[in-house]
């Protein structure tokens, strides 16, 4: 297996619709994956009942996250030759920071990536030309716009052959 935990935000009907619109025509992983945060990147070697349990234990009194998307940036992919467009919070980004980070205490320690910063975001686009990536994030910053949303779950995956099946979500405390 190779898990992973992402929060698929809450989003005002409009917001989903923007941000897919805008995927579809631009992001690799629109068929594969809707509109998330990575919370916990690839753990490939650890069974699947000790990774769910210590995803509930690090999480048991996580409250519900709200959060506000109001810029894009612009980042270089750690994991391939691809720049991606992220929508990044203004509001929220503390708590998603914190709790990535508390995820990766105990029995995950060893798989964070201390090498790779890491940036709460939901991705809108990705390429392998870094000035495609650059006038789209211009594009989307040329405008103010807020994107308001919560995260109140999070979803353990299996991520295997470009195919994402959720084994277990994780409900959070609601505000």
């Amino acid at each position: 297996m190779n898990l992973h935990v992402v929060a698929y935000p809450e989003l005002a009907s409009a917001d989903r619709e923007l941000i897919q619109q805008y995927r579809h025509g631009h992001n690799s992983l629109y068929k594969v994956i809707a509109p998330h945060f990575t919370i916990v990147f690839s753990v490939p070697d650890m069974p699947l009942s000790d990774f769910v349990a210590e995803v509930k234990k690090q999480t048991e009194e996580t409250m519900a996250i709200p959060f506000c998307l109001r810029c894009a940036v612009i980042n270089k992919d750690s994991f391939s030759d691809n720049y991606d467009a992220f929508l990044v919070p203004d509001e929220g980004f503390s708590q998603v920071s914190k709790l990535h980070d508390r995820l990766y205490r105990n029995k995950l320690a060893h798989h964070h990536r201390l090498d790779i910063s890491y940036i709460p975001h939901i991705s809108i686009a990705n390429s392998v030309d870094p000035t495609d990536i650059k006038k789209i994030v211009n594009k989307w910053n040329e405008t103010e716009f807020a994107i308001k949303g919560v995260i109140s779950a999070l979803d353990v995956i299996n991520y295997e052959n470009r195919v994402i099946a959720t084994v277990e979500k994780i409900q959070l405390r609601v505000i």
